[in-house]
């Protein structure tokens, strides 16, 4: 079983900076694909960026440019470094772990907020 745990999250002005980490426990595999999503107020989650064990990455269209995945495997834990950070930005960002063994399997984190005041 694997658990995450975020951290980082906080208030913040436009045009600042906050760093999220997220440690994961139990045993974490090669091929699992660590990232962070987020959820807004009345909206759906989407993904913001994701991160292979390799260092592959893919970014939200909205986000590039400004935030920087990274991932310490032997750590066990993955980063999200935002930058120029926006009001449309504010929601709970959640850490995902998948895994993909005999179809896909999702663990998630509980959640942290960011809010970016104008």
């Amino acid at each position: 079983q694997v658990q995450l745990v975020e951290s980082g999250g906080g208030l913040v002005q436009a045009g600042g900076s906050l760093r999220l980490s997220c440690a994961a426990s139990g045993t974490i595999f090669s091929i699992d694909v660590m990232g962070w999503y987020r959820q807004a107020p009345g909206k759906q989650r989407e993904l913001v960026a994701v991160i292979t064990s390799g260092g592959t990455t893919n970014y939200a269209d909205s986000v590039k440019g400004r935030f920087a995945i990274s991932r310490d495997n032997a750590k066990k834990t993955v980063y999200l470094q935002m930058n120029n950070l926006k009001p449309e930005d504010t929601a709970v960002y959640y850490c995902n772990l998948k895994r993909e063994i005999v179809g896909s399997t999702y663990y998630w984190g509980q959640g942290t907020q960011v809010t970016v005041s104008s």
